[in-house]
């Protein structure tokens, strides 16, 4: 017997399913929109969700994208729409659904899809990358034991990284496999006791404390304080100084709670001869758990991607591997696919040889600073001189960004889209 759960706006829908799937001697659970979803895939942690697309609240393609970018596609999911196109369709099955139904669903099909999703024995969660799969890098092993022995110090860790850095790596090294993983970034919706409850023994996490609005923010509060009596653990990450985060709203002693254990990450700059053997895990882990077919990096590519300085850190990494993968030609994947794929990302890249001869003898702050020049020179020619567009691409509040340019000593572009 299987746990399903259905979501579909449509009562009539939602009930014909569960009268058909329970006469299969199934388990179903019902939700009517995504909220409730979301709520359902946590206490019940199915084995397979049949997802309808047009609902009310948040489609189903968006909630499919939260549950895949949040390390939450733990089960096989297949879309059902009455308005479907191919399009939709192929879209669907690219980000991680199993199948897609059309309504109104025959049996037959419908039968036969759910028994082809439920012998499927891979899930998507197993492939979050942690620390641990680096046994014989000593810069990632030494990182691992530092993180785990801090953490073990409370429920509540704060991880300082530049940009560019590794923070989800390094969190997701701390989460036990098969508990709950919530991205608080991901909903603006009040946090409940209900949800808190279900996700027990899991993780908070919180990527960029500056991209929270102030309810995100009230949600941090809301569940630090019960962080203990769910066995939960919080796992935030800034890149952005203490008295910024102050101006953006924060709460002061809510930071110093959230601060009072901290690690320094590194980026992946400083790590770039560990990039190459991070890039071919997570195409490994592309190819065995997400139906990619199979690719390999040829050396000029792994040293393209060493040579990039990778201003978003892990999750650019991750993205340029899962495009290089589906995109791919050829089984081999060779610079040029590397070379093009990083222009058509709209950076094109900033190589260690464009930083300072001397660069590696400096200290680490100096280091980083003739890095971020480097970097925010880059950017500010790309985008025209325009700071909405930098603020977005850097991830930057543009107070900050303000004061980022300022104390680089580089002259600030135009302040709105609307300037020439």
């Amino acid at each position: 017997m299987a746990q399903i759960l259905v979501v579909d706006d449509e009562m009539g829908i939602r009930e014909l399913l569960s009268e058909i799937l329970t006469d299969e001697g199934h388990a179903v659970r019902l939700a009517e929109n995504a909220t409730a979803a979301r709520l359902a895939r946590i206490e019940a942690r199915p084995d397979l969700v049949l997802l309808d697309i047009w609902m009310p609240d948040t489609d189903g393609i968006t909630l499919l994208k939260e549950w895949v970018s949040g390390g939450q596609l733990t089960m096989p999911v297949i879309m059902m729409s009455g308005h479907g196109t191919i399009d939709t369709a192929v879209e669907a099955t690219r980000i991680g659904a199993l199948d897609f139904l059309e309504k109104p669903i025959a049996l037959q099909k419908l039968l036969s899809s759910v028994k082809r999703a439920l012998a499927k024995t891979t899930v998507h969660a197993a492939g979050a990358l942690t620390l641990a799969a680096f046994p014989r890098s000593a810069p990632l092993r030494d990182l691992r034991k530092r993180l785990e022995q801090v953490a073990d110090k409370s429920p509540a860790l704060m991880l300082k990284s530049a940009q560019g850095g590794i923070v989800e790596l390094a969190a997701r090294t701390l989460h036990v496999p098969g508990k709950a993983w919530l991205d608080l970034t991901l909903d603006s919706a009040p946090l409940t006791l209900e949800v808190l409850q279900a996700a027990s023994g899991g993780v908070l996490y919180v990527e960029e404390l500056g991209r929270l609005s102030r309810l995100q923010q009230k949600n941090v509060q809301f569940a630090i304080e019960r962080l203990e009596k769910y066995g939960m653990r919080m796992i935030a990450a800034t890149a952005q100084d203490t008295a910024s985060l102050l101006e953006q709203g924060w709460d002061e002693p809510l930071l110093a709670r959230l601060s009072d254990v901290w690690l320094n990450l590194p980026s992946l700059f400083e790590l770039r001869d560990e990039v190459p053997s991070i890039a071919s895990h997570l195409l490994a882990q592309l190819i065995e758990l997400h139906g990619v077919p199979p690719r390999r990096f040829s050396t000029a590519a792994l040293n393209a991607l060493r040579q990039y300085a990778w201003p978003g850190g892990y999750g650019e990494l991750r993205s340029t591997v899962k495009s290089l993968a589906l995109s791919a030609l050829e089984e081999e994947i060779d610079a040029d696919d590397v070379g093009n794929r990083i222009a058509m990302a709209g950076t094109s890249a900033l190589a260690v040889a464009d930083l300072p001869p001397d660069v590696m003898r400096m200290p680490l702050r100096e280091a980083r600073e003739a890095f971020e020049r480097i970097y925010f020179e880059h950017h500010l020619r790309l985008e025209g001189g325009n700071m909405t567009r930098l603020a977005e691409k850097s991830g930057l509040e543009r107070t900050h960004l303000y004061r980022k340019l300022k104390d680089l000593g580089l002259r600030q572009g135009k302040r709105d889209e609307g300037e020439a």
